[in-house]
């Protein structure tokens, strides 16, 4: 047998052992298997089975797992709603994957209604995670002023952020945007880059009540 696969069966008989007596991680890690096919038959039924298991119990991979399931109805019926509940519960923990995944729900209406201002927030949260995604789509939002004000110092310096992690989108928008900007105002843009440090700012939260 080939070592790759017979350390696959291996690793799926401890996580099966862990998801018997209810770890999550391990339901999590079942579940991923039989998304990809990784030492077992790929079975996206049963993926869905194992990630609902370990996203009731809080696990945010599982969580943010499933709610692409939805999106893409593998496994379940196709559900932008149901992706959006699951993308919030994992957003709320934290993952900036998640908070991304839901600002794009928002933004293009999926799931939920369109609401620009409440996927810059989600954008904003991420961004100041360091999610270079994030950084970049919120200096588009500031760019055009999409849930924002527009502000194309802001703009400058979240795809400056993002450019700098190897964003090579951010890097091209970045680029655009300087061409209509004065000198002066590249170089605040850059002071502001240089200045920011990670970390959620106050001014990030709440979100924005939608009437």
């Amino acid at each position: 047998m080939d070592p790759s696969r017979l350390m696959a069966l291996v690793r799926f008989g401890w996580y099966r052992l862990m998801a018997v007596f209810g770890h999550c991680t391990g339901q999590f890690n079942i579940g991923y298997m039989y998304a990809k096919g990784y030492g077992v038959p790929q079975d996206v039924d049963k993926a869905v089975t194992w990630y609902l298991k370990a996203a009731e119990q809080g696990d945010v991979h599982a969580q943010s797992n499933l709610a692409l399931m939805y999106v893409k109805g593998q496994g379940v019926e196709q559900d932008d709603a149901q992706a959006v509940r699951w993308y919030r519960l994992a957003a709320d923990q934290g993952s900036t994957n998640a908070q991304c995944n839901l600002a794009f729900m928002y933004l293009h209406g999926r799931g939920v209604d369109e609401d620009p201002a409440q996927a810059a927030h989600w954008y904003r949260l991420a961004a100041d995670l360091e999610n270079p995604s994030a950084q970049c789509n919120l200096g588009v939002l500031h760019a055009n002023g999409n849930g924002v004000p527009q502000d194309v110092v802001l703009a400058y310096m979240w795809s400056e952020l993002a450019a700098a992690q190897g964003y090579e989108l951010a890097r091209e928008n970045r680029d655009r945007f300087a061409k209509g900007m004065t000198a002066a105002q590249i170089e605040e843009g850059r002071r502001l880059a240089r200045e920011w440090t990670p970390g959620v700012d106050a001014d990030a939260q709440p979100a924005p009540v939608t009437p």
